[in-house]
């Protein structure tokens, strides 16, 4: 049964922000309190943490669905509800976040560093919130937002600072086991070695990481053999250490070839090139290892490399190698950048950036879309006409009218809010005034009402003067 996953599909979604609440506060000699709704919980994110002790991604592929948990509805006696609890999922170092299109959407490299893979919804804001001097009592409250959705691939490209690349059954396993404290899966036959296999090596007062990849063989690139599914395990490497077999019992090879293939492979995959290269002349303990491999190395040291004989088993010229490979870690080390402490990324928006857009389909149909609109959308009850009206006085005052009208939108055309699968859709009436303030008694708004005319209104107003007149001459007194 398979025990090492290093790529998994997982599909997160984070918990859903709690309803606002509504209340009025009641007690004796004070009906009418004023509003004591609370405000709703914060749905809990899911966030993706390295923990060291975490090797593969089998639990993920077991169980790929995760959700956090929800936030709680608010209470009346501005009581709010509680936060959701976050997700904190542990992923092996060395794990790279991607979205369905194979955009890398985080590298995760060292022990505690995490990423929100699905942000909580917010909480609705209760109705004590939501009143001001001019909405004193408002009875209405916002609904909580969903929590983010997102289906995301993780790949496991192992860290280590070495690496041993090579043939199947070239030595790989063995030497990593007499190198280091690792116990790699050791036969005589082709593709022991199935998952990649770490050690830690300690020459001097250096101590580096060694990993033994399984075996690649011509079009590994492609997707031949293993190759494929773990050539990214040497991505992370600064040094790669080709380990080729002096005693192969097949006719065809010899160790040049067996290096100029496996070169191939790692120019056809890509990215490997600026690594530092050694040779590993393996099995020297068979006679007729020992004399390829004096045959051999004067053209590898003339081609540039710097070569090793060893034998695994007889345990010959391994502390050179050890220390060599020090040497060469030691300088990759030395050449890399210094880390730099965190830095926050400022990018601010564009002084013409309102925060959305709005942009006239084929069908005529005005779709609106930002951050803020969509959200605004979410959390209002559409059952509640003074909900309704604030929700119109938030979009008024944020612009979207303005914006409508300069689009080119007339009143009765269609204006949808959203993306097209999840958008809310209306007729639009503009106004000239918005707002929940504007609202008489509750589940009355006078914007439906149809616009009067200056010169009506005033007439209107002094129809009503002269008929409170005319009521006061009229009275007769007892």
């Amino acid at each position: 049964m398979t025990t090492f996953v290093d790529r998994v599909e997982l599909h997160v979604a984070a918990g859903s922000g709690g309803h606002g609440c509504a209340s009025v506060h009641r007690e004796k000699f004070k009906p009418l309190g004023g509003p004591d709704g609370g405000n709703g919980g914060r749905g809990g994110d899911v966030i993706l943490t390295v923990d060291q002790s975490v090797t593969t991604l089998l639990d993920y592929h077991h169980s790929p669905h995760r959700k956090a948990t929800s936030g709680k509805p608010g209470e009346g006696g501005n009581r709010s509800g509680k936060d959701g609890q976050d997700l904190v999922l542990p992923v092996p170092d060395g794990t790279v976040v991607l979205d369905k299109a194979g955009n890398v959407l985080a590298d995760l490299v060292g022990h505690g560093t995490s990423y929100v893979a699905a942000e909580g919804g917010r909480g609705g804001l209760g109705n004590a919130a939501l009143s001001s001097a001019r909405r004193k009592a408002p009875g209405f409250a916002l609904l909580g937002v969903p929590g983010g959705l997102q289906d995301i691939v993780l790949e496991l490209k192992t860290v280590a600072d070495v690496a041993l690349v090579g043939y199947p059954s070239a030595g790989k396993s063995s030497l990593i086991s007499v190198l280091s404290a690792a116990k790699p899966k050791i036969a005589d036959y082709p593709f022991t070695t199935l998952i990649p296999n770490l050690g830690v090596v300690t020459a001097g007062a250096t101590v580096y990481t060694i990993a033994d990849v399984p075996g690649l063989i011509p079009g590994a690139s492609q997707g031949k053999g293993l190759g494929l599914e773990f050539l990214r395990h040497v991505e992370r490497c600064s040094v790669l250490v080709h380990v080729l077999d002096t005693a192969t019992l097949e006719s065809e090879r010899d160790p040049v070839s067996d290096l100029d293939i496996i070169e191939e492979e790692l120019k056809q995959y890509g990215g490997l090139g600026d690594r530092p290269r050694i040779v590993v002349l393996n099995k020297v303990d068979v006679p007729d290892g020992l004399d390829l491999a004096e045959m051999v190395r004067p053209e590898l040291e003339a081609r540039g490399y710097q070569v090793y004989e060893v034998s695994a088993v007889a345990h010959i010229g391994l502390k050179e190698l050890s220390f060599g490979l020090a040497e060469m870690v030691g300088q990759a080390r030395a050449a890399k950048p210094k880390e730099e402490a965190t830095r926050i990324v400022i990018r601010p928006k564009a002084v013409d950036d309102a925060g959305f857009t709005v942009v006239q389909e084929e069908d005529g149909l005005f779709r609106v879309r930002g951050e803020k609109p969509e959200r605004w959308v979410r959390q209002t009850d559409f059952s509640n006409d003074e909900a309704v009206g604030y929700l119109a006085d938030r979009l008024n005052r944020l612009g979207v009218e303005d914006k409508l009208m300069k689009a080119g939108a007339r009143a009765g055309d269609g204006v949808a809010i959203g993306p097209e699968d999840n958008a809310v859709v209306f007729d639009w009436e503009p106004t000239v005034m918005a707002g929940a303030e504007m609202l008489g008694r509750r589940g009355e708004d006078h914007r439906l009402e149809e616009p009067r005319p200056a010169a009506q209104r005033r007439r209107d107003r002094q129809a009503e003067r002269d008929e409170a007149q005319q009521e006061f001459d009229d009275f007769e007194p007892f």
